[in-house]
């Protein structure tokens, strides 16, 4: 009885300490305290929180939708608050479909080391709308994202949209690759 009992014990610490999950997502649903999923949103479900994202070229104000994704609203404002996203380079610009930023290698394949899972929602893809940059893997998003330039219907269902720009559509044409992202500002509301 001895021995059974000591081989259980010993089952039990060894598999309680094996990860079966072998994904390296990451699930975030708050920032400084904040459950992101609760702030205050409009009637079209974009959160009072705004972010600025400076540019040579003016500034671009985008609101989040918490509610429709929210651990990736919660991660991205996490990295605006690390200041990540500071200096980085637009990577990708290609006029009348979208601008690309949040690689720190400035090639367009870096990120921030951590995947989030998908968030795919009922959002669709218009002007200004920004979104989760993906590989392959429905999973694959990090710290990438896109800007649409325009109407892009064929991306609806498979990008995680979490924000939409409410000020400064005028700047997105003006970007190019290589155009620096100065900063990014975060202005929380709840």
């Amino acid at each position: 009885m001895k021995i059974f009992t000591t081989f259980l014990f010993l089952s039990m610490v060894l598999f309680s300490s094996c990860d079966f999950n072998k994904s390296n997502t990451t699930i975030i649903s708050s920032i400084d305290g904040i459950e992101v999923d609760k702030l205050q949103t409009d009637i079209g479900g974009l959160s009072t929180t705004a972010a600025t994202i400076k540019t040579i070229h003016g500034d671009i104000v985008f609101r989040f939708y918490t509610k429709a994704a929210p651990r990736t609203s919660a991660r991205v404002m996490q990295l605006i608050l690390a200041k990540f996203y500071d200096g980085l380079l637009f990577h990708r610009a290609i006029p009348n479909f979208i601008i690309q930023a949040g690689d720190p290698t400035g090639t367009g394949n870096g990120g921030s080391g951590t995947k989030l899972k998908s968030e795919f929602n009922e959002l669709q893809h218009i002007k200004g709308t920004i979104a989760m940059a993906r590989g392959m893997d429905k999973d694959s998003g990090d710290s990438q994202f896109y800007i649409c330039l325009t109407t892009l219907s064929h991306l609806d269902g498979k990008n995680t949209i979490f924000g939409q720009v409410v000020d400064g559509l005028e700047v997105l044409p003006k970007l190019s690759k290589g155009d620096r992202i100065i900063s990014i500002t975060l202005n929380i509301k709840n």
